[in-house]
């Protein structure tokens, strides 16, 4: 009667333990669910978009613009000898389906300005009604290099110089929180800012920012894999 006892105890253990893995397994789902379904509140940010490359695979652009997207960046190219596979593809969809679009370089601090300047400058078309270039900083695998803020700050330069000479309008920087922090970009480019936070709304340069990437892992229709989603302040 005893060892029946026991059994019966722990199968009820057993039960409600298993319930409680499922509760918190769809309690989990549920909220990556909203995390990736969240945007931004429209009434403090009217203007969205996305940022997207290569990786986010084939896009249906006027299904992304049904769903709430107003603009959006297309990676154009990395350091000075990579060109996204996919900008051309992204250039004539978002053009199609309506969108007001704009390129996006990923500045290497392995190459040289002038050479990336040409990467760039032979990818992009020369169109007036596209949007400012975007000139991103973060750091990569890829190049362990650390020159002096004084070289990062010369080399930004001549790049902006150049693409900017190209596009016949300013750029934006866009820098992440740890380049922000070891060369101050903010304080020695006077040029817009766009910085990221997931969800909360970034404060780490020294000036206010305009462009905010607000979630690296939003989900969107039209487009399988998870994209960035930026606002722009008001």
């Amino acid at each position: 009667m005893a060892r029946a006892r026991r059994k019966r105890t722990w199968k009820r253990r057993l039960i409600h333990l298993a319930l409680w893995i499922a509760i918190a397994a769809a309690a989990a789902f549920a909220l990556v669910r909203f995390a990736q379904a969240w945007t931004p509140s429209r009434d403090h940010y009217p203007v969205q978009g996305l940022s997207v490359s290569s990786t986010n695979g084939s896009i249906a652009w006027k299904t992304v613009k049904a769903h709430g997207a107003d603009f959006a960046y297309l990676r154009t190219s990395s350091g000075a000898t990579r060109r996204d596979p996919a900008f051309a593809a992204n250039l004539e969809g978002a053009h199609a389906a309506g969108l007001r679009y704009g390129p996006a370089h990923e500045f290497s601090l392995c190459s040289l300005a002038s050479d990336q300047a040409t990467l760039f400058i032979s990818t992009v078309p020369r169109e007036s009604a596209m949007l400012p270039a975007v000139v991103r900083l973060h750091f990569t695998p890829r190049c362990p290099r650390r020159p002096t803020r004084a070289a990062v700050l010369s080399e930004l330069n001549t790049f902006l110089n150049l693409i900017e000479a190209h596009m016949g309008k300013p750029a934006l920087i866009r820098v992440s929180p740890d380049f922000e922090q070891i060369y101050n970009i903010s304080g020695g480019i006077n040029r817009t800012l766009w910085l990221e936070g997931n969800v909360f709304s970034p404060n780490y340069a020294g000036r206010p920012w305009v462009m905010w990437t607000a979630s690296d892992f939003h989900r969107i229709e039209g487009i399988a894999q998870a994209v960035e989603w930026d606002v722009v302040r008001p």
